[in-house]
């Protein structure tokens, strides 16, 4: 804290400018993440000067960004469905789980976990981050085309039927709750129904229309019916957006695009008083603190949501620790991993008290902020302050910001956060691995199994299928590697430096195998084969272990079915250079002393041989 005001220009320089790029985003992505923008600004503000002030990066500017939105709103989509469509409702809820992921966050950060982030495949982030972009991108071009199927009443009335089924199931289960039994007083049934109205089927409608059109799938299902009911106002707002983001690049970078063409296309549908679909209000003044999410706080409302939590808190991880390393590469320093995760968890934590969305490092931001000057973490507390001021200055005019302006936005955000640079690579990698006659790339595969499992089915459970993946095929490979130089060969053509006095007499008598690597469960199965392929004249086995680190519980039990089967044939095992880690495992199940005495264990290999003068006789 003592080198916080050492630059306070660029500091303030850098603040202010990647607020302003910030702003909006920040509104883009609280109207997707499906909290309106209010939760995005919130989110802004407070992650931005909490994990600024508590972080590990001094340049990092956060805040919401694009995969932490997807996943949030594939969270606050189930949970506002299960709350009869009501965000009031599920509010608490959802709140509660950022909350829970952001103490996770803290909870990384204090076991030390930062620095493993970076051990997970290039492969599967590749895969998510162009899911991200896909998912934005698809989603965006309902309310870019002016389309809402909440809104659409024929589509809606197609539920009808499903509606009043779902009410059924919830009175049902009322009275389940009331110890009412249904079959004996089925009268009670009848009278709670009769007093369902037509706006309770039309509500229960529109929340079962509203979630068969999220997500990718439900966007493409419902894409002809969008394309039937074009408004075109909304799309040439939208397309206006775009046309200024990417434009306004070409005559300069200094002042960000986004935010010319969220102010100019504001200005035009406002000024010209176009009939145009707005945002939801910016509640005016302070924003309050969500005291629900503590007095109707319920386990079981959250229980189906913790996995969820974790995966988010992780995916805040990833996302904020990739953003440090880009600051790391710009500014010549090096962040703190695991103060940065209590940071970002903080910053989370507090965001989600007050009605936020949850959010990381934003690389973009903090690239400007960079290029802008500043230096420490005054400039991101800087952003988080402007915003707010930004909040309780023009709360009143940011709620008239059309709705297809963010959404043509978030068109450029979903078409920029995909990773080209991997789908650029996809003809190049080598194609390691061979099914019948086809023959392709293993790392291509996890990307895309990624991409396609994250795009149309869950993002969470498609980056932990490519985790498994990947790391099965890992372990194969490593497997493999092992296997490869671990070869049983005979001493004449594997002789180390040291073994070249060998007696040659004893050469039938005596096998001697190199263990040149780790003994893990990816490598067992040509471990076993050892005793199948000692030839029959050898009485002794020299076993050199010197390279052999690792040792775990898969390679102990090979090892001791290895040593059972050479007792039965009455063969003499002998080790050189054991390790601690492997000798420990090794004591702990009675192989030392049991099948290996304290006699048969050498530390080095001349000492070994003189035992094997003296003990072993020539027979061959």
């Amino acid at each position: 804290m003592k080198n916080l005001f050492t630059n306070i220009r660029g500091d303030a320089f850098g603040g202010i400018t990647a607020g302003i790029v910030a702003l909006p985003l920040a509104l883009a992505f609280g109207v997707s993440s499906g909290l309106g923008p209010s939760a995005g600004l919130y989110g802004a503000i407070f992650i931005s000067f909490f994990a600024a002030l508590f972080g590990g990066t001094n340049t990092q500017i956060s805040g919401p960004t694009a995969p932490m939105t997807a996943v949030s709103m594939v969270i606050i989509a189930g949970i506002i469905a299960a709350n009869d469509g009501s965000v009031e409702k599920a509010l608490p809820a959802i709140l509660t789980v950022f909350l829970l992921a952001g103490l996770m966050q803290i909870g990384l950060g204090i076991l030390g976990l930062g620095k493993y982030i970076r051990y997970i495949p290039y492969p599967v982030v590749s895969g998510f981050m162009t899911a991200i972009g896909v998912i934005i991108l698809v989603t965006q071009i309902l309310p870019s085309l002016g389309y809402y199927p909440k809104e659409d009443m024929e589509y809606v009335n197609q539920f009808k039927a499903q509606a009043e089924e779902v009410i059924l199931e919830n009175i049902l289960k009322e009275e389940a709750a009331e110890d009412i039994m249904v079959l004996e007083d089925f009268r009670e049934t009848i009278a709670r129904a009769e007093k369902v109205t037509e706006a309770d089927i039309l509500k229960e409608s529109q929340t079962l229309a509203a979630k068969n059109a999220s997500g990718v799938l439900g966007s493409l299902k419902v894409m002809p019916r969008a394309l039937q009911n074009i408004n075109w106002l909304e799309v040439i707002l939208a397309l206006g957006t775009i046309f200024i983001i990417y434009g306004f690049k070409r005559i300069t970078t200094k002042v960000p695009s986004t935010l010319v063409a969220l102010l100019v296309m504001s200005a035009i549908a406002i000024l010209a008083k176009l009939d145009y679909r707005p945002i939801p209000r910016i509640p005016e003044g302070l924003p309050e603190f969500k005291a629900e999410i503590f007095t109707n706080f319920s386990l079981g409302s959250i229980q189906p949501y913790i996995f969820t939590a974790l995966a988010l808190s992780l995916l805040g991880a990833i996302d904020s620790l990739l953003t440090s390393i880009v600051a790391d590469n710009m500014t010549k320093t090096k962040h703190k991993p695991n103060k940065e995760l209590i940071g970002q968890g903080i910053g989370n934590s507090i965001a989600s008290l007050f009605g936020g969305i949850p959010g990381a490092g934003a690389t973009i931001r903090t690239v400007v902020n960079i290029n802008s000057g500043g230096k420490t973490r005054l400039s991101g507390m800087i952003a988080g302050i402007l915003l707010f001021i930004i909040l309780l200055a023009i709360a009143p005019l940011a709620s008239k910001i059309p709705a297809a302006v963010l959404a043509g936005i978030l068109i450029t955000v979903g078409i920029g956060v995909m990773d080209y640079k991997g789908l650029k690579a996809i003809p190049y990698l080598p194609k390691d691995v061979k099914i019948g006659p086809i023959k392709f790339s293993m790392e291509v595969m996890i990307m895309l199994v990624v991409l396609i499992l994250s795009s149309v089915w869950d993002l969470v459970y498609a980056v932990g299928i490519g985790l498994v993946i990947a790391s099965l095929m890992f372990m194969k490979k490593i497997g493999d590697l092992t296997a490869e130089r671990s070869d049983v060969k005979s001493l004449k053509e594997e002789a180390w430096e040291d073994e070249g006095d060998f007696p040659i007499n004893l050469k039938e008598e005596v096998f001697i195998k190199h263990i040149k690597g780790p003994l893990f469960f990816g490598s067992t199965s040509d471990f076993q084969a050892l005793a199948l392929q000692i030839p029959e004249t050898a009485s002794t086995v020299i076993m050199r272990l010197g390279r052999m680190q690792y040792m775990d519980q898969s390679g102990l039990y090979a090892m001791e079915d290895m040593l059972q089967d050479l007792r039965k044939r009455g063969v003499e095992v002998l080790f050189v250079g054991l390790l601690n880690q492997p000798r420990y495992m090794m004591e702990r199940i009675d192989i030392i002393p049991d099948f290996i005495p304290e006699e048969h264990i050498f530390d080095k290999f001349k000492d070994c041989v003189k035992w094997v003068k003296q003990n072993v006789k020539d027979q061959y």
